[in-house]
């Protein structure tokens, strides 16, 4: 039927080369299906994981396809026109025929022995090459393996030289005009498949961890999907001795215990504590976008951009030394999800990692509570996906697509709307929810929709005041003032509804900006980047919390264990949040842990210092955070620099421990 239609030789015989690996990844997949436990799924019930491993088994063949249609397409490399071009298109269907068997063989072996889909950590065994041939030797069949991939790898290409040669019989005549045209729809066409799908965001691993567990997530996958996506993360890893170094000292502020055996344990059962609420209350918790402190209303900026929050803060429970560990709205999502500071090294974040995708969250300790979370745009921005639907459970998530409300720009439908829509959808829940909503517009292209040009009106300031109170822009500014408009419509919509006055509402920065804060605090704050980590944490309750500003210093990773004390219920907490309004347990332990990748530091603002190191030189400062006095020399070269030194490795060592580490309990 294809020859019919005067496709061109070039095209079809690469068509044909297509279907048969993909028929024969397909086989493959299903024989990891039967090969191995199917953990009670029949196979109506995986069936979309086949349907999506089917689409990343196409990216990865029409990425052969395409390189092939790209050098056919010049005559003398044409496999039908020269033997040359015959000669390399047979090679690089050879090799893509080899790596297909060899990826597979070590897949299965991979996947029977750790019950994971191939990965790039196999890379690390070459560290250890005689040991680990010697283990291999010993463990598999390599001599049948050896055979596998010679006979394997000669079938696939007698398959593809049959399909060859048929082709190569043809007779008919394209004409140039049509054979152009053919390849640039079959062009397209293979470009749109190794993209993954039509829209915005490319088809990623973390779409595999959308299908509700990790079986099915590994049916999905493929070896050359699953080891490519995690080969950047091959030296994420952790110095386990270290660790174990660091756990006593850390044990008095997380209230870690360790057994005789010295294994390392930072699982806790909490209990209720008392003077916590009595009734069962909702949670939303609210992930503000760029939410500089300085830049707010509430430490006084004369610009007074977040008079409404200003408000809220005077009528809720406000931390005013709150920390993010680190910078960027993927790190600081995952610090509040997790509670385990984003250590990942800074080209990329936890959450693009297959090996991390796998964490515990005090969320599903929430029991009986219908969990949600709304964004603005897509959770496939960076594989964020992954992260919310592999580890929380029955998770019901709303993006871009499933509001009324238009799309303004990259990010999605404006704040305003997202906290509106998330409105109508908690207003119609006839038990305890946990929402979370994350926001967008306080970022770049800075939009405000025309639709509430007449509600909020745009102010300009000269540039000098601007400059002097943290802004480079008027758009920036306005759009930190919109962001203020967005919360005042969502307390306003929500306290017209029944569960607003049994609802803690919780309001955390995902990050700050760097700018210069000198006019408001002192010179360490700017000097020392402070003003990217420092934002505002605000619970905010009027029928069920009574007001206080808190000074402690407290960080994101705390936000889950503060709410579950807060609402008087039992959870596991396994990471390195801590509830912060148990004064009983952490009277006096105060600290923020902070990590800089893209500078290389560590560091920790603990009693009036932040003490930083550079990871790669190991030069070390120490600044005080409440004057610009210098810091006196018994304290840089005494024991208080070393206490702050050794929290500030231990936490590092014990983050980067979890990333990998910190398995959601079934």
């Amino acid at each position: 039927m294809i020859s019919a239609l005067k496709i061109p030789k070039l095209i079809r015989w690469i068509f044909s080369t297509s279907i048969i690996f993909l028929l024969i990844m397909t086989l493959l997949r299903l024989g990891l299906y039967f090969a191995f436990g199917k953990q009670g799924n029949h196979f109506s019930n995986v069936l979309p994981a086949f349907v999506l491993g089917l689409r990343y088994d196409l990216r990865d063949v029409c990425i052969l396809a395409l390189l092939l249609m790209i050098l056919g397409s010049f005559p003398a490399l044409n496999p039908f026109q020269t033997k040359i071009g015959k000669g390399i298109a047979f090679f690089l269907i050879t090799l893509a025929a080899f790596l297909l068997v060899f990826f597979y063989a070590v897949d299965f072996a991979h996947y029977s022995y750790l019950t994971q889909r191939l990965n790039a950590s196999v890379l690390n065994y070459l560290m250890d090459a005689a040991i680990s041939a010697r283990m291999v030797w010993q463990t598999y069949p390599v001599i049948r393996i050896i055979i596998l991939l010679i006979v394997g790898t000669w079938l696939i290409r007698l398959l593809i030289k049959r399909s060859y040669k048929k082709i190569q019989n043809s007779t008919a005549i394209i004409a140039k005009k049509n054979r152009i045209t053919w390849f640039i729809i079959f062009f397209l066409l293979f470009a749109l498949a190794i993209f993954g799908r039509a829209g915005q965001f490319p088809l990623r691993w973390s779409d595999a961890f959308s299908l509700g567990d990790d079986y099915k997530a590994n049916i999905s996958l493929n070896p050359f999907q699953s080891f490519i996506s995690s080969l950047k993360f091959l030296h994420s890893s952790y110095d386990e001795a270290k660790v174990k170094k660091a756990f006593p000292l850390l044990a008095p502020y997380y209230g870690f215990t360790q057994n005789d055996s010295g294994k390392i344990n930072t699982e806790r059962n909490i209990s209720p504590r008392s003077g916590a609420i009595t009734t069962t209350p909702n949670i939303v918790v609210v992930i503000c976008e760029s939410f500089s402190a300085y830049k707010s209303s509430i430490w006084g900026n004369p610009l007074n951009t977040t008079p409404y929050f200003k408000t809220m803060c005077d009528n809720g429970i406000f931390f005013d030394h709150c920390f993010t560990p680190s910078y960027g709205t993927a790190r600081g999502v995952w610090a509040v999800i997790t509670g385990t500071p984003d250590v990942e090294i800074s080209t990329t974040t936890s959450s693009r990692n297959p090996l991390a995708v796998d964490q515990h969250t005090i969320i599903n300790d929430f029991t009986n509570y219908n969990k949600f979370y709304f964004i603005g745009g897509s959770t496939s921005w960076a594989n964020v996906r992954g992260l919310l639907t592999n580890n929380i459970k029955d998770l019901h998530l709303y993006e871009q697509q499933d509001y009324d409300a238009p799309k303004i720009d990259v990010w999605g439908v404006s704040d305003k709307n997202l906290f509106l829509e998330a409105n109508k959808v908690l207003a119609k829940q006839d038990k305890p929810f946990f929402a979370v909503i994350q926001t967008a517009d306080n970022h770049r292209p800075y939009s405000i929709p025309q639709e509430d040009l007449n509600a909020f009106h745009k102010i300009n300031l000269p540039q000098d005041s601007l400059t002097k109170y943290g802004f480079m822009t008027n758009d920036e500014m306005n759009a930190f003032r919109y962001t203020d408009f967005g919360y005042e419509k969502f307390i306003e919509a929500a306290k017209q509804q029944p569960y607003f006055n049994n609802t803690i509402f919780l309001f955390v920065g995902d990050h700050g900006i760097f700018g210069d804060a000198q006019n408001m605090f002192p010179k360490a704050w700017t000097d020392q980047r402070l003003t990217m980590e420092h934002v505002p944490l605000l619970i905010y309750s009027p029928k069920l919390i009574s007001p206080k500003r808190i000074t402690s210093l407290c960080s994101q990773v705390d936000v889950l264990p503060t709410l579950a004390g807060l609402c008087n219920i039992s959870y596991k907490n396994s990471t390195l949040g801590r509830d912060v309004l148990d004064s009983a347990k952490y009277a006096d332990k105060e600290f923020s842990f902070i990590y800089n990748p893209d500078q290389y530091y560590i560091g920790l603002i603990k009693d009036g210092y932040f003490y930083r190191k550079q990871t790669k030189t190991g030069n070390e400062e120490i600044v005080s955070i409440i004057n610009n006095n210098p810091v006196a020399d018994s304290i840089k070269n005494g024991a208080k620099e070393k206490e702050l030194q050794q929290l500030t490795d231990g936490i590092y060592e014990t983050a980067k421990y979890l990333l990998l580490t910190n398995k959601k309990k079934n």
